[in-house]
């Protein structure tokens, strides 16, 4: 491998030793789409763009449809349909072998579906190999050629298009320009950061201008600091190009400052699509609502009129559900949607009303946890038998109301917020 600082040229028998690496990474398919110069663009670059249609903003961008991947007996998915919109980033979000990352390498055409379609700007891509197909990548790794400059490395992908000299080098200006790195051109990747080299991966990938961009898990290796910023930078980028964008990751953060709209996965199916907000305040399933954020879980039954539910010997108001009287359920609520009230819990002035006073019930401060923003306090009341509710408190109220151990005071639970689920076993309180 050439020094990080030497200017001499690479050979093509070094390109070919990485590009075998890269090979036992990811697959024939990277391999086989970059070594070809005959093909114009690389999974790493974009592939050659495709026709697309003249008008789809308000139409589908990718349509996936009956998708099915089997890996001999596994069922990796199962029957994945998703429609995603043109310009839009959608998240890809679920724990480690939920199937996410096997989906995103379904649309590349890295490992093909079993069954079902994949249509991207109204043309069936399902059987397409990945070179013949309109995107770009960019891999957790970076996958960046170590032995060739900056410069070079976004401008792979285009020297393999046709394109004149003159057109490349101001196309990698451009981008260079683009993603904030102006002077590192002549550098090689080991003498960039992390964050530096995943923003000249991110150019590479767009340098093609291709029609959906694909991130796989993009900022996972990078550190907290570096991650938060860059996560701004990556949607910046993407709002200003408005090409589509479909992103992987386990980070529940990432996925909701991030994403247009998030698809949570589990075991392989889709759990809930939806907006983060909606993802967040209004889950659709008990693994949606412990997956995203903190939230309690409480063992109840549905009371006669269905409006209600008991826990330990009170009844809750809680929200609308379909479930039968005398069923058991799991009562759901986040810790900061529990309200403190007493002397201080509002701001001077402001009255402190108990909207819902089935609701409010009197408990005792456990443990006190601080986490920088809030607090967090376990609270206990002996009509709720041996559950511990989770509550988080502002800095502010923790301090007007004086909370701390031991300290007894009134809490309300809303009815909109106190969500019903089916009950699981391994999940109740």
């Amino acid at each position: 491998m050439l020094s990080g600082r030497s200017a001499t040229t690479p050979s093509q028998s070094q390109n070919h030793n990485f590009l075998i690496h890269e090979r036992h990474r990811f697959g024939d398919a990277f391999y086989f789409g970059t070594k070809l110069n005959k093909i114009v663009g690389t999974i790493a670059f974009g592939g050659p763009l495709m026709q697309r249609a003249s008008d789809q903003s308000h139409h589908s961008y990718l349509q996936i449809a009956g998708l099915w991947k089997a890996f001999g007996e596994f069922i990796a998915l199962k029957d994945i349909s998703l429609d995603i919109h043109e310009g839009e980033f959608v998240c890809f979000l679920g724990p480690s072998g939920c199937g996410k990352t096997t989906l995103l390498r379904a649309i590349a055409g890295l490992d093909l579906q079993t069954s079902g379609t994949v249509e991207q700007g109204g043309k069936d891509i399902s059987n397409l190999p990945p070179a013949e197909r309109d995107f770009g990548i960019v891999f957790q790794s970076y996958a960046l050629f170590p032995n060739l400059t900056i410069e070079k490395n976004i401008a792979f992908g285009l020297e393999n298009s046709g394109l004149a000299k003159n057109d490349i080098t101001a196309r990698v200006t451009e981008l260079l320009e683009l993603v904030g790195l102006p002077d590192q051109g002549p550098k090689y990747p080991a003498q960039l950061s992390g964050g530096q080299q995943q923003r000249i991966a991110l150019a590479r990938a767009i340098a093609m201008s291709p029609g959906l961009l694909l991130l796989d898990e993009p900022l996972s290796a990078l550190d907290a600091k570096v991650r938060v910023h860059l996560r701004h930078e990556v949607k910046e980028l993407q709002r200003k190009l408005g090409v589509t964008t479909v992103m992987v990751t386990h980070d529940q953060e990432e996925a909701l400052s991030m994403a247009d709209r998030i698809v949570v996965m589990n075991h392989g199916i889709i759990e809930q699509v939806g907006t983060p907000t909606e993802i967040y305040r209004e889950p659709e399933t008990l693994f949606v609502a412990d997956f995203i954020g903190e939230m309690n879980q409480i063992s109840a039954t549905v009371t006669e009129d269905g409006k209600t539910v008991r826990i330990g010997s009170r009844e809750f108001a809680c929200s609308q559900h379909a479930f039968s009287s005398g069923e058991k359920v799991i009562a759901a609520i986040r810790p900061e949607d529990i309200i403190p009230h007493g002397p201080g819990a509002r701001s001077e002035g402001a009255p402190d009303i108990i909207a819902e006073s089935d609701n409010a019930i009197q408990v005792t401060v456990g443990e006190m946890e601080f986490l920088g923003s809030f607090w967090r306090a376990r609270l206990t009341n002996a009509e709720l038998g041996d559950i511990e509710l989770i509550a988080d408190f502002s800095i502010n109220a923790v301090r007007r109301m004086d909370i701390s151990d031991g300290k007894e005071m009134t809490i309300e639970m809303p009815s909109n917020r106190l969500k019903i689920f089916a009950f699981q076993q391994d999940d109740a309180a």
